[in-house]
């Protein structure tokens, strides 16, 4: 059974970070709604795919500025000298407005797979790593990628990982193939963190590290993006990388070898509160779009929002956001209150719940759209796209249905025990003789 405290009941903003917020949605507003569309595009039929076109880094980095200026910069961060030093709580509420947008994470330097990386190095980098790697990623002058994924091996269990990392002469020789890795195909992507298995003869959990490649190291050969459901996602791209006898200096391991699967908790705890938070600012936006076709459009001598079950399809979309932003509100809270080995299982309910659901409402406002709700019209198959991505990215459906439901048989069958004991005890009381 997940732990929670009375205090996880207090769900509220802290007072102090309300104006940030609300400087949040004027920036987004501002600066980032009027470039977005532009952005686009300037993009449409660039000559290299895997590039930008003139123009669209132009107005990206105008809008970067704008929010260093204001201070609006690495929220995600808890360290507030790196960052804003917000509580998960207060951060979650700042991530469900910027999923309302796809450039809005950026343009505050909050976008994964930095954010995820950006927070290793702060934790458990060395200072030489931290100087070459986390200053250009904090400053938003690079990007990167997180690499573990695998296509030989059901990397759902990460005890699988079979990419090779063997220490040879002070260097770590690299050979293995990854898939899906987020960012790697974007040109300003400089940096990999690697998941490897250095020690297959240690105890289970001891097995893998994680090491810093750069992407220009020899021997890394992007074979090419993944796609999904058709669309390549370029120049961000999900990418098929080979490993062929890559070195990199020993130095590049990260917090010491064997210690790979307690880095994946550091980053993919507040990861996942970052996934679903921004996933329901994008249930928000398809509903509004919902909203206004429904609205705006008749068929059948009737608005749209009048025919059929669609008003009761709104009130459903409405009722499922507010529930899962409690759900995720009470999670970043439990990981405030409890850290984040005793939240786990809050954060598995979460990631179980929202990229589902959230999938549900996008293609709800796909329907209510009719077929221009599947077009390159409309940016709901895009957000559709990247939300059912999400069911299996940092660990399928799966993977933390499973997680809750062992906690709770777990919890079942101690108060059992319990209760069977306390039972004996009571029953030896009532027929021990005198």
């Amino acid at each position: 059974m997940a732990k929670s405290t009375p205090e996880m009941n207090n769900l509220e903003m802290s007072e102090g970070n309300k104006p940030l917020l609300n400087a949040v949605i004027r920036h987004i507003h501002d600066n980032v709604d009027p470039i977005t569309e532009e952005f686009y595009r300037l993009g449409e039929g660039r000559a290299d795919r895997w590039s930008y076109a003139p123009g669209q880094l132009e107005l990206l980095e105008e809008a970067k500025q704008k929010a260093r200026d204001a201070g609006l910069w690495n929220f995600f961060l808890p360290n507030a000298e790196t960052g804003e030093g917000l509580s998960n709580l207060d951060y979650a509420y700042i991530a469900a407005e910027l999923g309302k947008s796809p450039l809005a994470p950026e343009t505050l330097n909050c976008s994964a797979p930095d954010t995820g990386n950006m927070e290793v190095l702060e934790r458990v980098g060395t200072q030489a790593q931290k100087d070459k790697w986390l200053k250009p990623l904090l400053a938003g002058e690079i990007r990167s990628a997180f690499a573990m994924t695998e296509p030989d091996v059901a990397s759902s269990d990460a005890k699988n990982i079979s990419t090779s990392a063997v220490l040879e002469n002070g260097e770590w020789v690299i050979n293995g193939e990854k898939y899906y890795i987020s960012g790697a195909g974007d040109p300003r992507c400089k940096i990999m963190i690697v998941m490897v298995k250095t020690s297959p003869d240690a105890e289970t959990f001891r097995q893998q590290s994680q090491i810093l490649v750069p992407i220009d190291t020899p021997g890394v050969e992007i074979l090419g993006p993944m796609h999904v459901f058709g669309h390549d996602d370029a120049p961000h791209g999900h990418m098929h990388i080979k490993f062929t006898n890559v070195r990199v200096p020993e130095e590049n391991i990260l917090w010491g070898e064997g210690r790979g699967f307690e880095i994946s908790q550091v980053r993919l705890g507040p990861g996942r509160i970052h996934h679903c938070m921004r996933s329901i600012g994008q249930a928000e936006k398809a509903l509004d779009l919902l909203m206004d076709r429904a609205l705006n459009r008749e068929a059948f001598g009737k608005r749209i929002v009048d025919l059929g079950k669609n008003m009761e399809t709104i009130s459903r979309a409405r009722i499922e956001i507010e529930a899962m932003r409690l759900m995720v509100l009470k999670a970043a809270k439990a990981m405030d209150v409890l850290g984040n080995k005793e939240a786990r299982i809050w954060v598995s309910m979460i990631k179980a719940m929202v990229p589902e659901k959230v999938c549900d409402i996008i293609d709800q406002s796909m329907q209510v759209h009719g077929a221009t709700g599947l077009s390159q019209w409309s940016p709901l198959s895009s957000m559709y796209t990247g939300t059912r991505t999400l069911r299996f990215a940092d660990g399928p459906d799966e993977v933390h249905h499973h997680v809750v439901a062992r906690a709770e048989v777990a919890e079942f069958q101690e108060s059992n025990e319990r209760q069977l004991a306390a039972h004996g005890k009571a029953q030896g009381k009532v027929f021990s003789g005198p």
